[in-house]
């Protein structure tokens, strides 16, 4: 009987790239003077995340119009569909900080999505073969 060996796809130029431009909105919000920009900062270094695993598993002519990251992730990686539904959750409230509603969103509320952020960058690290590499501090510098 022979060992199936499990192989995952190459990881491209630009889900390495989108990985370290999700690394760097991690640190970024981390440095964030408000709760409105951590929380925004965070939710977009996750968008880069959920594109970097597209750009190794998507295949080129998809179906036609746009669509959003959270709505892709689940068909072409199943085992991230929680955090595709998360994220898909938070986006409004988003969409409301970046409209000027500051009042949305808490500093308890930016720094946890900002470590679930973290984490999920790592299960995409994970899943597309890359090395771990920690991001964020044990404790996050007050954003207030």
């Amino acid at each position: 009987m022979s060992a199936m060996t499990l192989t995952r796809p190459p990881v491209s130029t630009a889900a390495r790239m989108l990985m370290e431009r999700s690394r760097a909105g991690l640190l970024q919000a981390c440095a964030a003077r408000s709760p409105g920009e951590r929380y925004v900062t965070a939710h977009l270094a996750a968008i880069r995340a959920a594109a970097a695993v597209l750009a190794v598993r998507s295949r080129p002519g998809g179906r036609g119009g746009p669509r959003s990251v959270w709505e892709v992730l689940p068909r072409l990686a199943p085992e991230m569909g929680e955090w595709a539904s998360f994220f898909a959750s938070t986006a409004s409230r988003r969409a409301a900080i970046e409209a000027g509603r500051v009042d949305v969103v808490t500093t308890r509320d930016a720094d946890d999505l900002l470590r679930d952020a973290e984490a999920f960058h790592h299960l995409v690290e994970s899943s597309l073969g890359l090395p771990y590499q920690q991001v964020l501090p044990l404790a996050l510098p007050s954003c207030e």
